[in-house]
This record gives structure tokens, C-alpha cells and sequence, in this order.
């Protein structure tokens, strides 16, 4: 609430804490035959709350947490209540506030002028009261506790603070906010949620049959305030360190759009999917073996901001930061538009143009999506990596697309770099080029990834803003959510990252960006996957549990959840996580599209003008598979097809037809398991391929962490040439793919796809490497 005590608008209150009715989850009615018969001294997480071990000193000490678990229900679907939940069977995490804890946040409300007096007396008797009132209770009890489901409870042991960084936990609570954890400075043992919340340090994992229970000193309340809410406190107060940030922002006219936290009108439609004109979900898969055909409940909006400091500004103006105007910036990014950056970009005041310098310059350090530090790189299956010590391995880059004009931005982290950069171009140990077998026969290293300690080359000096520019910009992960930083930590929609240096989308990146393979994870071009916490979150989350969950999800043809992604009525669109299998996919997760599909997904931009190649991931280990017709273009409503029909059937040595007593015909693909011996060989072979338009799957990933076999040794995995095309950064592209098979059960797979210009894949000096 350290925000919300320098608030004195009492409207400002109802705005941020009313929206808790809306985040909650709509889970139905409690089936009362989950409960449990419980054996002498056993206890559900309810009845410790209400019954307490008085030889633990513990009795009486939740009675008003208890009176207000059975007030609550569990959400605006249900009539059940908290109460209800918390004595069935599950995994609860349960960071119960002690009745002194309560009664210290009613003097809070009470000191800040919120309530009349300091106690639930205080909320008035009539109807804005009373709201208030309900609004509080679920403020309480939903940020206590954690529903694991299927997974296990958190204990302490579990929990990765440090003194000196925050631990995110990898499940949110019942309002779908994921708490932080972090350890006391001065001492270990004491366990700090949330910035100020303290567990009690004797009365902590204490053990129920339906999870743990950890007495709080604190209650729980992180506040719900917005990246434009905070940006706008910021430069009332004049005293942050990102006031210059944050004029730029609200000046280019992106306060309501960084405002939005949930797309209400899609939780209204979720909210009566039992009822006519819901959004229901899709039960009717087949074949019904994966995806459980389950809608989100909720689509939350999230943005990620890369933010240079007021010291920058300081020293690049020459103006202390409160007295910097926006006038001032636009000024000295003008001088930079002869060094190769901003090009065609207009200098007049209307900010909100996003063809305005200044426009240009503040979005393109603005992300669609809510990246928090472990997923600014997602780290899985990329050769030899360690999933228990996390440590960085082989080279990682993450390419999103900015807001406002659309252009790339290049998230790299790698075992040498030491932390997360934005645009780093190292020479990566790839087997081409200096580090090719000619050139360092006795290298044991020439060819594992990792960086060499050189950068590439800028070609000219008048396309870069430094003269190492391709060292990058290095992400302070750790200052990200530090409250003493001043950096908020409660910013329900958004995460801020200070930056070291400018970050400018220069001539020098975007040729950079267009001189490298660039491959992106499909999930990663579409922001509803990390703002609903969908993609790629392991939730191994105890060495206890062992089995892994599945996330698996369903999405609406009717509605459109997914940004840039069109489907038509009969396309059953399914991501399935891979959690708990060693699936071919890069990252584990991947697309499966069934029914009489066809859908239209909108591709990021190029980074410069050029000819590329559009490659295409196909796995077909099974004749569960299917085949369609690819288009693509520029033309949303009229796109031509590309080539012949995509078989993702077809292997490197054989055709998955299923037939009964039919031998499988041979693929046309020409795979051919690599030879250890002869790269020549092994080259010719890929030389093959591609002219059937084909290519194998890279070295970078493998089948399961830790693994050092790479997919480019699977005949199963392989890359399809698309599109071979004169391609423009200012236009915007589409894919289309439509189902060519009367059998509706078959599958259509979606893993990643790449961009590859011709000076790459085509270079005469060093050929494109193989990973």
C-alpha cells in the first residue's frame, strides 16, 4: 500500500480496489464430495485456521481471517465461499494474517482517511460502504492464498529470495497476482512478502492435510496501480529517477493504453459462459488425448518499459531532470537522426504520431507484454543447459516487437554476457567463418555457440550512436521491482527495467538484426501468452513434486483473445505447454490447431529492406498429423498461396500415413543423418534439402534439458522454406493456413519460425551455420 498512502482521493481507492471482484478467478461451485475424512489430529488448512493448536501457542489467533474466509466466496461465479475451498482437497499456500495483522491494516485505512474509524465499523452502513467493505474482505483473503491445484503448497524451503533480490513466486494468488519473497538484510530468517509483509518465524509451514499454513505479521495488499497511474505520481513528485521517462510517455499520448489491466468485456463474456451468449469452452475436441479444451477466464493487458535514468537525461542534456522538457528531447534526438537513426522520422510536436521522432524514440523501449526477469530469455532445452542450476549455456535471443512503429527488439543473454542485453551482437563460436574446421582445426571450441569476446563489425561509423554499439544495452534486472530503488514493485500491469545506455533502434541494429538468423518462438509474436501467464512457465516448482503441469489452453474463434491472430468458424486453436514431456519442440510448448480450420496470424516486421527466406518448424512423429495450404502476404484479405500444400506428415525419410498394411512412401525431403567425419559431406546434404525446400532442425535445442544429442540429428524435426521474397520493414506481413484434408482430427503444428536474409543464407565467405 506504499503507493496508495499518498493518495488521499478517495474515488482513487474505489477505482484500484473495487477492480478485485474482476481478477478474481471464476471458478464454480465446490463439489462437497471432495472433502475429506480426516484421521485424529489431522487437519484441512480451514480446520487449523478455526481450531488452532493451542499447545503451539497458536489458538484464537485467526478469528478474524477466519470470520472473513466464510464471508468471501470464492468469486463473482460462485456462491461458495473461501471457507469452503480451503476444507476440500488441494494444495493451499496459505499466508494467513494474524487478528493483530488485521487490525494494523484497519489503522492504516484508518491514518490515510479511508475508513471513519479503525475498525469494520468504519466502512459506513450504506451503499458505497458497504462495497467498500466487500471490497477489503477480498483485498485480504485473496492475496493470502495461493491454489496450487494439481501442484504442491509452497513451504519456506521453497522459497528463492535472497537478501539483496526478490523471488517471484511461479503461481499467482486467488487475485491473480503473483506475489514476491524476499529475505531480511540483517537477518536470514526473516521472511519479507511482498516489500513490508513478514512471516511469523516460529509459526510458519505448519502442516494440514490440503497444504501449509504461514501465520503473516502483515496483511497482504499490493496495491493495483497502473504503469500510467505510476508514471503520472512520478512526475507530481519530481524526485524519481525515470521523471524524464515518464514525460516522454504521457506526452506521446500512451497513458490510457499503459491504464488497461484486463480486457473486461471477454471476463463479462467468461463470466456467463454457462448462460447464452458466454464464451464456453470447447468440449468438443477430437481427438481428445491432448488439450483440454478450457477458455482463460480472464485477458489481462502488460507492458515492459527499458527505462534510461534521470542521470542520463542529466548528462545528455546538460539540464537537471525536473527541469528537462520534452522539447528538449525531441531536440537531441534530432541530432542524432545524421548518425543513421530516426530515419524518415518527423520532428514536429504532435507526439502521439507515431512517425514523430519522439514517438519513435519512447515506444521502441516499450514492450505489449509483461516480462518479468526469469522470462525476458526463456531458458528450457537449448543444448547442454542445466535446469537445476539455471546457469546460461549456449547463446539465447528473444525477439519481440515494440509498440508504436513496428520494429524488432533483441533480448540476448548467454553464458559469457553475464546478464540480459537489449540488441548484442557478439561472434558467437558457430563453426563458420574464423571458427570454421579450416581455419581452427584444433579449437575444441569453434563450434559450441558461446561467445568468442569479439563483436561484429559496423559497417559504417554514420550508423551507430556508439562506437561499441554492438556490445548492447545491459537489463538491471536486479533494481527491476526494488522498492528503495524507486522502482515500484506493485505495478499491476507492467515491470520498468533500467537500461545503462540510450536504446535506439539505429541503422547499425536494424542491419545487425537482418545480418543474423532470427528465430521466433510463435507464442512469443502474440502478448496475451505472457500477460496471462500461458507460455512457458515451468511450474516444477518443489523438488517434492516431480511431475510437471499442464497449461494447456483453448481460445475463442468468436472473440479475439489473441492479438493478430483471425480464426474462422470450425478452426480449433489449442496450445498445448509440453509440460511433463520430451516433445520435439523448441521450448517444449507448441500450436495444435485441429477441425475445419483456417486462421490468419499477423508476422513481426523485418528489421530492413532485403530479400529473406520465411521458415517454417514442421514435426511429424506420428500419423496424428495433418496437411494444409499455406498463404502469405501483405494483403490481409487477399493472400496468395505459398507453394504447394504443407505435409506436416512428412519426415526426413518417410510419409506418417497410419494405413493399415500400407508401407509408408518415401519423403521427398532427402534427410540424411549427419556424418561426424565429413561437414562437406554434411553440407552437400543440406544443399540437398534445400532445394527440395527443405531444411533440418537446428543444433541450438534438444529434446529434454540438459541433453548434448541436438534436434538436427532427429529426422522427425525439420524447417520448411516458405517464402523466398523481397521483404520491406513498412509493411506489415500475414500468414494464412487453411486445412486441404477431409479428416478433421488431423493436427496442424506450430513450434517457431525464422526470418533469414539472403546475405546470410547465401553468403559466398561464411555459409549459414547450423545452429
Amino acid at each position: 500500500m506504499k503507493f496508495l498512502a499518498k493518495i488521499k482521493n478517495y474515488k482513487f481507492l474505489l477505482m484500484t480496489v473495487a477492480t478485485v471482484g474482476l481478477m478474481s478467478s471464476c471458478t464454480e461451485e465446490i463439489d462437497t464430495s471432495n472433502r475429506f475424512s480426516l484421521a485424529e489430529g489431522e487437519y484441512t488448512v480451514l480446520g487449523f485456521l478455526e481450531e488452532g493448536r493451542p499447545e503451539d501457542g497458536n489458538s484464537g489467533q485467526f478469528t478474524e481471517y477466519v470470520e472473513l474466509l466464510h464471508k468471501v466466496p470464492i468469486s463473482a461465479a460462485s456462491e461458495s465461499t473461501v471457507a469452503q475451498l480451503l476444507s476440500t482437497r488441494g494444495n493451499y499456500t496459505c499466508f494467513a494474517p494474524n487478528n493483530q495483522a488485521i487490525y494494523a491494516y484497519l489503522d492504516t485505512l484508518y491514518k490515510q482517511g479511508i475508513i471513519s474509524q479503525p475498525s469494520w465499523d468504519g466502512f459506513g452502513k450504506d451503499e458505497r460502504g458497504q462495497k467498500d467493505l466487500d471490497s477489503i474482505r477480498k483485498v485480504i483473503v485473496y492475496n493470502s492464498i495461493i491454489n496450487s491445484g494439481d501442484l504442491q503448497y509452497f513451504e519456506t524451503a521453497d522459497m528463492e529470495g535472497t537478501d539483496k533480490e526478490e523471488w517471484e513466486f511461479p503461481l499467482a494468488n486467488m487475485k491473480d497476482r503473483k506475489l514476491k519473497q524476499k529475505r531480511g538484510k540483517t537477518d536470514n530468517n526473516a521472511i519479507i512478502i511482498n516489500g513490508a509483509d513478514s512471516i511469523h518465524k516460529q509459526h510458519r509451514d505448519i502442516e494440514a492435510i490440503n497444504g501449509r499454513v504461514h501465520e503473516m505479521l502483515g496483511v497482504i495488499a499490493p496495491s493495483d496501480v497502473s504503469m500510467a497511474e505510476l508514471l503520472m505520481s512520478w512526475i507530481q513528485d519530481g524526485n524519481k529517477p525515470y521523471t524524464v521517462m515518464a514525460k516522454l510517455v504521457l506526452a506521446c499520448g500512451l497513458a490510457d493504453t499503459l491504464a488497461q489491466k484486463e480486457d473486461e468485456v471477454y471476463y463479462q463474456l467468461r463470466l456467463n459462459k454457462n448462460n447464452d451468449g458466454g464464451l464456453k469452452d470447447m468440449t468438443d475436441r477430437v481427438p481428445a488425448d491432448v488439450g483440454s479444451g478450457a477458455l482463460m477466464d480472464h485477458r489481462y493487458y502488460g507492458f515492459t518499459i527499458f527505462a534510461e535514468t534521470d542521470d542520463m537525461w542529466s548528462a545528455a542534456i546538460g539540464k537537471a531532470a525536473a527541469d528537462i522538457t520534452v522539447e528538449d528531447v525531441k531536440d537531441w534526438l534530432v541530432g542524432l537522426q545524421a548518425a543513421g537513426a530516426f530515419s524518415g522520422a518527423t520532428t514536429g510536436t504532435d507526439y502521439d504520431n507515431i512517425n514523430n521522432i519522439v514517438n519513435q524514440f519512447i515506444t521502441y523501449h516499450i514492450l505489449p507484454e509483461k516480462l518479468d526477469k526469469r522470462n525476458l530469455v526463456i531458458h528450457y532445452n537449448e543444448l547442454g543447459y542445466n535446469a537445476a542450476t539455471k546457469t546460461p549455456t549456449v547463446a539465447c535471443t528473444e525477439l519481440y516487437t515494440t509498440m508504436g512503429k513496428r520494429r524488432l527488439l533483441k533480448i540476448f543473454e548467454s553464458y559469457e554476457s553475464q546478464g540480459i542485453y537489449l540488441n548484442r551482437f557478439p561472434v558467437l563460436r558457430n563453426g563458420r567463418g574464423k571458427f570454421s574446421e579450416e581455419n581452427a582445426p584444433t579449437d575444441a571450441d569453434r563450434d559450441n555457440y558461446h561467445e568468442s569476446g569479439e563483436f561484429k563489425d559496423i559497417a559504417s561509423t554514420d550508423w551507430a550512436m556508439y562506437p561499441d554499439e554492438n556490445i548492447g544495452v545491459k537489463v538491471n534486472t536486479s533494481v527491476a521491482t526494488d522498492t528503495e530503488a524507486g522502482v515500484e514493485s506493485d505495478i499491476v500491469n507492467g515491470i520498468i527495467y533500467p537500461i545503462d545506455r540510450f536504446l535506439i533502434y539505429s541503422t547499425n541494429v536494424q542491419q545487425q538484426l537482418k545480418r543474423q538468423r532470427m528465430r521466433f518462438e510463435i507464442a512469443s509474436i502474440f502478448p496475451e501468452f505472457m500477460n496471462n501467464d500461458i507460455r512457458n512457465r515451468d511450474k516444477q516448482f518443489t523438488s517434492s513434486n516431480p511431475n510437471a503441469s499442464k497449461n494447456d489452453r483453448c481460445f475463442p474463434v468468436s472473440y479475439p483473445y489473441v492479438t493478430g491472430l483471425k480464426m474462422k468458424e470450425g478452426t480449433r486453436f489449442y496450445y498445448l505447454s509440453g509440460y511433463g514431456y520430451q516433445w520435439l519442440n523448441w521450448q517444449r510448448d507448441e500450436f495444435n490447431i485441429v477441425g475445419d480450420y483456417e486462421f490468419t496470424m499477423k508476422l513481426p516486421p523485418v528489421p530492413a529492406k532485403g530479400h529473406y527466406e520465411l521458415r517454417f518448424a514442421v514435426q511429424s512423429e506420428s500419423d496424428k498429423r495433418g496437411m494444409c495450404q499455406v498463404y502469405w502476404g501483405d494483403n490481409e484479405n487477399n493472400l496468395p498461396a505459398a507453394g504447394i500444400p504443407l505435409d506436416v506428415r512428412m519426415s526426413g525419410t518417410s510419409i506418417h500415413l497410419g494405413l493399415s498394411g500400407v508401407t509408408d512412401p518415401k519423403s521427398i525431403v532427402g534427410w540424411v543423418r549427419d556424418d561426424p567425419e565429413d561437414q562437406a559431406a554434411n553440407d552437400e546434404n543440406d544443399k540437398i534439402m534445400r532445394n527440395n525446400g527443405f531444411m533440418k532442425a537446428p543444433k541450438h535445442y534438444t529434446r529434454s534439458p540438459g541433453s548434448m544429442d541436438p534436434m538436427r540429428n532427429n529426422e522427425n524435426k525439420l524447417r520448411r522454406i516458405i517464402v523466398s521474397a523481397d521483404m520491406d520493414p513498412d509493411k506489415t506481413y500475414y500468414m494464412k493456413f487453411k486445412s486441404v484434408l477431409e479428416d478433421k482430427t488431423k493436427e496442424f503444428y506450430m513450434d517457431y519460425f525464422e526470418y533469414c536474409a539472403k546475405e546470410v543464407y547465401d553468403n559466398p565467405i561464411e555459409a549459414e551455420d547450423l545452429w
